[in-house]
């Protein structure tokens, strides 16, 4: 296959006119009419990752957030995006991004079926239409819990180790939001809907205090946490629909670790 009809089945699941007006996202490098035999899916194009791409004989790097992400104004070695993009070109590989089409077609409701929430709605419409598109949903948990219990809930079903809670452990939640990634900018969205607490990442110091001040718990389980199923979906996902491709996923490393 080529580049171009991996992209056409990429399309079918989060197509690029669902991401953010700000995001950048699609073919950020290389020719669609690349022949394409082996894909590499990861969630970020690091450095680890695209050399990993390269022993593997990728054809094609699939990452969620992209790796050029503002404008650059040359492209060198002398940078880490320039270094990146230059090892990319001289192994032939391409590279493709799906980030917040993703998040609105594929990661929020991924991310509520984790965690089994029922009736869902969407947190944050961004695409309208019908059904309306967006990022995060909100539903209710198959029972009411403890905070303590939801944050052992999100732990099992995201598979993380440790979680950063705010709000009273002994707190009764039934209603929960979710936004995979960095949750900061729903907030007030999940107080809105009427959320008891926020399943999310990236949460500070100040944005939890004033989430909880506002009746609203939070549960960071952390950006990479939350969004590291990006890789098993999306490659189970090509698998099935790219035949003939092989596709390898970077096997689960979290970017940081506890001391």
């Amino acid at each position: 296959m080529v580049c171009q009809e991996i992209i056409d089945i990429l399309q079918e699941q989060s197509p690029e006119e669902c991401a953010c007006d700000w995001d950048n996202v699609g073919l950020l490098v290389g020719s669609p009419q690349k022949e394409v035999k082996t894909i590499y899916v990861a969630l970020d194009a690091t450095d680890e990752a695209v050399a990993e791409a390269v022993e593997a004989g990728a054809d094609l790097l699939l990452t969620h957030h992209p790796m050029i992400f503002r404008g650059i104004r040359n492209v060198s070695g002398s940078d880490f995006i320039g270094r990146r993009v230059i090892a990319l070109i001289q192994h032939d590989i391409s590279y493709y991004a799906m980030h917040t089409n993703f998040d609105v077609r594929g990661m929020a409701q991924l991310a509520a079926q984790k965690l089994g929430l029922l009736e869902c709605e969407v947190l944050d419409v961004t695409c309208g239409g019908e059904p309306e598109e967006g990022i995060g949903r909100t539903g209710l948990l198959p029972r009411e819990m403890t905070l303590a219990e939801c944050a052992d809930l999100v732990k099992e079903a995201f598979g993380v180790d440790l979680v950063k809670v705010f709000g009273p452990l002994e707190q009764k939640v039934r209603k929960v939001s979710v936004c995979p990634g960095s949750g900061k900018s729903v907030i007030g969205k999940a107080i809105a809907a009427g959320a008891q607490a926020l399943v999310t990442g990236d949460i500070g110091h100040h944005e939890g205090i004033d989430a909880v001040a506002q009746g609203l718990a939070v549960i960071d389980a952390g950006h990479y946490g939350v969004e590291k199923l990006f890789i098993p979906y999306m490659g189970d996902y090509l698998r099935r629909r790219a035949e003939g491709v092989k596709v390898i996923e970077q096997p689960e490393r979290a970017p940081f670790s506890y001391r």
